[in-house]
C-alpha cells in the first residue's frame, strides 16, 4: 500500500511518501519559511554585469535575485522533445521593472536564481504564458494516448501560450483537463491584475503550500490514499483528487504512528546501513557530495567479484533514494566499491540510471571516471533537508545537531 501521510505542527508541516512500511519521498516547510520557489514578483533590476551575463533584481528579499541571460524555468527531462536553445541577448538595464519568478532558493551568500519564464503549475498541466514551448512528459508510455492529449490541449490552449502535459494527465478525462486549463488561465489573469497594481520590489503571487505541491507532485504516482491530522485539507481534498483522505485524529505523532519516525531520523546519518549489512558512507563538502560504498557486514557466500557485485547494485538502489530523501543536488561523487568484471560495470551503472528515473528532479549520470568514480548530477532548487533538520553546535565548532524547531 502507497500512502501520502501530511503532517501539520505548529512549527513545521512534513509530507512523506511510505510504501509498504518504506520511506519513499520526504518534504519538510517551516512555518516561518516557506520557501520562495515558484513565487512570482514585480522585480527591479538593480545593476547589469555583462562579463556574468547576468541582472541582479530586486524583489524585496535579504538578498537581490540575480537572472541569467537566456534563464528558463522548462524542464526538458520527460518531455517529448528538448527546450529550443536560441541565442538569446540581455534586453534588461538597471532601473527595468520586470516580472520574474523564483527557480532556485538562495543558498548560503547567493540570492535565489530567476527567470523571466513564468510558469504556472497545475495537477495535470503546466501553462506556459510567455512561451509558445508545448511538450509531453516522456512517462506517458502509449504513444497514441499522447498524441492525443498534445492534440487535445494545443485545442484549449490559449493562442499565444505554451504547456506541459504532466504524466497524471495520462488518467485524466477531457472535462479534468479543460477545467483545469481553465483555472490556470484565470490564475494567470489575476497574476497580471495584481503585477499592474503591486509596487517594485515585491511577491505578486505565492507558491502553492508544502501540503498542496505534495499532492500535486504526487498525482501522477499510484498513491492509495492521502492520510493526515489536518481537518482543513482533509475538508479541501476530499473528493478533488480521486483519492480516499482520511484524517488521523491519534494522540501518537502521525509519523511515529505509521512507523516512519526512525526512518526520517536517520536522513541525517553520516553512515546508512543497507539491508545486506554493508553500508555508504555520506559526505558533504562545499563542491560536491561524495558516497562511499562498503561491504561492512556483508560477506557474500561465494567469492569476492559476487560479493562486491551484490553490494554495487544493493548501494546503487540506496543511493537513488537517499538523494531523494535527503535533496541532495548538484555534483555527486560515488565511490563504488572496485569491480574487475565490464558487465558488473555497466550492470550498476544502469541500475543506479533506473533507480533514478523515479526522481522528480532533473539527474545526468556521466558514469565511471577514469578512476574508477561514478558522478553525477541533481538539479538544484530547493534547500537540501539537512538545513531543515540540523543546526549549528553551540559548544563545538563546525558540529551540527538536531534542530528542535
Amino acid at each position: 500500500m502507497k500512502q501520502l501521510i501530511l503532517d501539520y505542527t505548529p512549527y513545521c508541516t512534513r509530507a512523506a511518501v511510505v510504501e509498504d512500511g518504506n520511506l519513499e519521498d520526504f518534504s519538510v516547510e517551516r512555518a516561518n519559511f516557506r520557501g520562495i520557489v515558484g513565487n512570482i514578483y514585480k522585480g527591479k533590476v538593480e545593476n547589469v554585469i555583462c562579463g556574468m551575463q547576468a541582472a541582479f533584481v530586486n524583489i524585496g528579499e535579504e538578498r537581490n535575485g540575480f537572472l541569467y541571460t537566456g534563464d528558463s524555468l522548462v524542464d526538458s527531462r520527460g518531455l517529448e522533445r528538448d527546450m529550443p536553445q536560441g541565442n538569446k541577448t540581455f534586453n534588461v538595464s538597471p532601473g527595468d521593472v520586470i516580472m520574474c519568478q523564483a527557480v532556485k532558493e538562495p543558498l548560503g551568500q547567493k540570492g535565489a536564481r530567476l527567470t523571466t519564464d513564468v510558469t504556472i503549475p497545475g495537477f495535470y498541466l503546466v501553462l506556459l504564458p510567455l512561451s509558445t514551448f508545448t511538450g509531453a512528459s516522456r512517462k506517458i508510455e502509449d504513444g497514441k494516448r499522447r498524441s492525443y492529449l498534445e492534440e487535445y490541449v494545443s485545442s484549449i490552449c490559449p493562442e499565444g501560450m505554451g504547456y506541459i502535459i504532466r504524466t497524471a494527465a495520462d488518467k485524466a478525462s477531457d472535462e479534468d483537463l479543460l477545467s483545469e486549463m481553465n483555472t490556470l488561465k484565470e490564475r494567470w489573469g489575476q497574476i497580471r491584475k495584481d503585477y499592474a497594481a503591486a509596487p517594485e520590489g515585491t511577491l505578486v503571487f505565492e507558491e502553492a503550500s508544502l501540503f498542496e505541491r505534495a499532492v500535486r507532485e504526487t498525482m501522477y504516482e499510484d498513491v492509495d490514499e492521502v492520510v493526515t491530522n489536518d481537518a482543513t485539507v482533509v475538508k479541501k481534498l476530499s473528493g478533488k483528487i480521486g483519492k480516499p483522505v482520511v484524517l488521523y485524529e491519534g494522540e501518537r505523532n502521525i509519523m511515529k504512528y505509521y512507523g516512519v519516525s526512525a526512518q526520517i531520523n536517520h536522513l541525517c546519518d553520516r553512515k546508512v546501513w543497507l539491508q545486506n549489512g554493508a553500508y555508504l558512507v555520506i559526505d558533504k563538502t562545499e563542491a560536491l557530495t561524495s558516497i562511499d560504498v562498503n561491504t561492512g557486514k556483508f560477506v557474500g557466500t561465494s567469492h569476492l567479484e559476487d560479493t562486491v557485485y551484490r553490494t554495487n547494485l544493493a548501494a546503487a538502489e540506496s543511493i537513488a533514494v537517499q538523494l531523494r530523501l535527503r535533496n541532495i543536488s548538484g555534483i555527486v561523487i560515488i565511490d563504488f566499491i572496485d569491480m574487475t568484471v565490464e558487465e558488473h560495470r555497466q550492470s550498476v551503472l544502469e541500475t543506479l540510471k533506473e533507480a533514478l528515473k523515479r526522481d522528480r528532479m532533473k539527474t545526468s549520470t556521466i558514469g565511471f571516471t577514469s578512476l574508477g568514480l561514478v558522478e553525477l548530477t541533481r538539479k538544484k532548487t530547493r534547500a537540501p533537508l539537512d538545513e531543515f533538520m540540523l543546526q549549528p553546535c553551540k559548544e563545538c565548532a563546525g558540529g551540527f545537531v538536531i534542530s528542535d524547531s
